[in-house]
């Protein structure tokens, strides 16, 4: 079995900067439900999540090396994509949707903005062969890292043998993908009593759980449901979300309800990246919800906020980015 348990704000830090040998503590931290995904089936070790890191940033995953999956998920914007409206891939293609964040994914069931991926593994394998994203196939990915030295020493640290195959390297993207937690906030602090929100942030904060707390419910700050919040289609993009995989017309624009954590430094926002700013996404629900028959009904006349209080909301928002998670060296490029 997977090992885990509760850690308060400050062993989670610990977790965070310092290795064990061996297995590797899945975090849950303080005021978390029970993760989804336990490592049943991929026990997770220091050797398994360093070898992980590794492949994360290495640009031989790619077609042509210049687009590790890191390209798309930069630790700045909380492993998602920063400053893009659509993430970028091979032969200067843009894909259909903007990267999603990669934290706390351990406690979805479901994944991408569409849930068309139910684990990591599945979720690592996507971007690597897709054509437009890093467009390659795994036979020649092994090819080209079976020759190093370091891969052959890594892979037989986290797997027991040097060779390196698709599901070895699928698993060790999954343990450091999935190791990825950020609960360290402000808001965190002020959860455990460790700090106060200024008035304005706790004026965003009661804002928010009047109007947003249904479909963003602390702590993860998402219900993981599928939902029309009534943005308008795209014609040029043609994408109708969650329908795409279900084929069930009820299911037309529906997509994943994002969580909020680093919302205020994972620009651009929405599934297509259309907003550059949180500012107009305030603007949007306060006044650009558009009707239509599968609009979830929460949205019905957009959320009556003016703008004073779209301003405090922002405060808010901001107490949600977690600064030790989005500089912890521990998760970034190997040197």
């Amino acid at each position: 079995m997977a090992i885990w348990g509760s850690h308060s704000l400050e062993s989670c830090r610990r977790h965070d900067q310092t290795f064990l040998p061996g297995r590797l503590a899945q975090i849950v931290p303080d005021g978390f439900p029970a993760p989804v995904y336990t490592y049943q089936d991929n026990p997770l070790t220091t050797a398994g999540f360093e070898l992980g890191r590794r492949l994360f940033y290495d640009g031989r995953l790619s077609l042509d090396s210049n687009f590790p999956c890191a390209s798309c998920h930069q630790q700045v914007a909380g492993f998602g994509t920063y400053e893009h409206d659509r993430s970028h891939g091979y032969g200067h293609s843009h894909t259909l949707r903007n990267a999603p964040v990669l934290f706390n994914l351990a406690w979805s069931r479901a994944l991408h903005w569409d849930g068309a991926y139910t684990n990591l593994e599945q979720e690592a394998q996507q971007p690597i062969t897709t054509h437009n994203e890093m467009a390659e196939n795994f036979p020649e990915v092994i090819s080209r890292l079976q020759p190093d030295p370091y891969y052959q020493a890594q892979f037989r640290k986290a797997f027991g043998t040097p060779e390196v195959t698709q599901d070895r390297i699928l698993k060790a993207l999954a343990q450091f993908t999935g190791y990825l937690t950020s609960a360290a906030s402000k808001y965190d602090r002020v959860r455990l009593g460790q700090d106060v929100f200024s008035e304005a942030e706790n004026r965003g904060y009661q804002l928010f759980r009047t109007y947003c707390a249904t479909c963003h419910p602390e702590p993860l700050f998402t219900d993981y449901s599928y939902r029309n919040i009534g943005l308008p289609v795209d014609p040029l993009l043609n994408d109708f979300g969650r329908m795409r995989i279900t084929g069930n017309s009820s299911d037309s624009l529906k997509f994943r309800v994002p969580t909020l954590r680093n919302v205020a430094v994972s620009e651009n926002y929405m599934h297509d990246g259309r907003y550059n700013t949180l500012e107009q996404v305030l603007q949007f629900y306060a006044s650009g919800v558009q009707p239509g028959p599968t609009l979830d009904p929460l949205l019905k006349g957009g959320i009556p906020l003016s703008p004073d209080q779209q301003d405090d909301v922002y405060q808010f928002l901001k107490t949600l980015t977690d600064s030790s998670f989005l500089n912890n060296p521990m998760f970034g490029k190997p040197q």
